[in-house]
C-alpha cells in the first residue's frame, strides 16, 4: 500500500483543491483571543488590532472568527458527501479592558459550520492538564470572585450529508476496522487518557509558535472516521501532526500551512515513521492481547491475520500496516506501508 501526501505552503482560505475531494479534516485552528495569536489575525485584518487596542474585546472576537469563517467554507466545498470534519479548538480566557472574561470559541466554531450546512455530531472533550502556578485566577481562597481552570478543549464534529456509502464487503474498511475495546473508549465523549510523548519537537521556538497538538489525537480520530486510502486535509497544518498521524495510519493527507519553516521541520518527523508507526501498531497489538487475557475463552471470534481472538465478527479482518519506506519530493511525501509481522 502505497499514501502520498501533498504539503502547499499557502493560505488555507483559497486551495486548489477540488471539490468533494477529501473524505476527513482534521484540524486545530488559531484561537481566537489567545494572545499568541493576535498577530496572526491582524495581520489577515487589521480592524482586529485596533478593536483590541481599543479594549472592545467582542468585536475582536467576532473578527477574528470571520478570518476563520474563510477557511470553513473552503473546507465545506471540498468535504465529500458523508465526509467528516473534526476540529480542535478551546476556549479562550483573558481581560479586556479591565474585565476577565471567557470567549466561547467552540459555540462560535459550531454555529458556523452548522450554519455552512454540515451536520454536527456528539462532540468529544479531551483534557490537557495545566501545571501552570497561575492556572487558579480570581481571588484566591475567597468567593465568590475566582474562576475555574480551563483544561479542557473540544473536539467538534460534524459530516457532510448522511452516513458515507460503502460496497457491501469492501476489503479496506473491514481492515480498517478498530478492536472492540478501542471503540469502547475512543467513542467516548470524554477523554482524558490521551498519550502526548509521541509528538514531543526539539525545536522549541517552533513548537511554541504550533501549539502542536498531541500525536494521539489525530491518529484516533484517522482511525474512527477513515478508512485506509482516505485522503485527510489540515487547512491549519503547523508541525504536521495530522499528516504524520495519516502516515502512520495508512492514509492520504493535505496540509496548508502559512510558515515555511514547519515544512522542513517535518522532514525530519517524517523520517522517524517507520519506527513509529511499529511501535504504535506494537501497542495497539499488546493492549488487545492484554484485552484477550482478561476474558479468557469468553471471545468466539479468531482474527484473520493474527494469533489472536476478537470480540465481534466485524474486527475479524483487521490489518495493520506499518511504514517501510519514506521518500520525498518537490510536492510532499511518498510513503509504503507493508502488513505488519512481528
Amino acid at each position: 500500500m502505497e499514501t502520498e501526501h501533498e504539503i502547499h505552503v499557502g493560505d488555507a482560505r483559497d486551495t486548489s483543491l477540488p471539490d468533494d475531494s477529501i473524505d476527513l479534516v482534521v484540524t486545530s485552528p488559531p484561537y481566537p483571543m489567545i494572545e499568541m495569536w493576535d498577530d496572526l489575525f491582524a495581520d489577515a485584518n487589521p480592524e482586529i488590532e485596533t478593536a483590541l487596542s481599543a479594549g472592545d474585546g467582542d468585536t475582536a472576537f467576532e473578527l477574528m472568527h470571520d478570518e476563520l469563517d474563510a477557511v470553513w467554507a473552503e473546507l465545506v466545498r471540498v468535504l465529500k458527501p458523508g465526509g467528516i470534519a473534526v476540529i480542535n479548538v478551546g476556549d479562550a480566557t483573558r481581560k479586556v479592558d479591565g474585565t476577565f472574561q471567557s470567549f466561547p470559541n467552540h459555540a462560535h466554531v459550531l454555529r458556523d459550520l452548522r450554519e455552512r450546512g454540515l451536520k454536527s455530531l456528539p462532540d468529544i472533550l479531551w483534557r490537557k492538564p495545566s501545571n501552570r502556578l497561575t492556572k487558579f485566577m480570581g481571588s484566591g481562597m475567597l468567593p465568590p470572585n475566582a474562576y475555574a481552570a480551563l483544561e479542557h478543549e473540544y473536539l467538534l464534529v460534524f459530516r457532510n450529508g448522511d452516513t458515507r456509502e460503502f460496497e457491501p464487503g469492501v476489503d479496506h474498511r473491514y481492515e480498517s476496522s478498530y478492536f472492540w475495546e478501542e471503540r469502547n473508549e475512543w467513542f467516548s465523549d470524554l477523554w482524558t487518557d490521551v498519550r502526548g510523548e509521541e509528538q514531543l519537537l526539539d525545536h522549541g521556538d517552533l513548537r511554541e509558535r504550533s501549539a502542536a497538538f498531541p500525536f494521539e489525537l489525530p491518529y484516533r480520530l484517522i482511525s474512527m472516521f477513515s478508512v485506509y486510502g482516505d485522503t485527510v486535509l489540515d487547512p491549519f497544518w503547523g508541525t504536521g501532526t495530522t499528516s504524520l498521524a495519516a502516515m502512520v495510519a495508512g492514509r492520504n493527507s493535505v496540509g496548508y500551512e502559512l510558515e515555511p519553516d514547519f515544512v522542513e521541520l517535518f522532514a525530519e518527523r517524517a523520517e522517524t515513521t517507520p519506527e513509529l508507526s511499529r511501535s504504535v501498531i506494537s501497542r495497539r497489538l499488546d493492549d488487545h492481547r492484554a484485552f484477550v487475557g482478561d476474558h479468557g475463552g469468553d471471545l468466539k471470534y479468531d482474527a484473520t491475520y493474527y494469533d489472536f481472538a476478537v470480540k465481534t465478527a466485524q474486527e475479524r479482518d483487521i490489518r495493520l500496516y506499518a511504514v517501510s519506506d519514506v521518500e520525498r519530493d518537490e510536492t510532499g511525501f511518498f510513503v509504503t506501508h507493508e502488513p505488519y509481522s512481528e
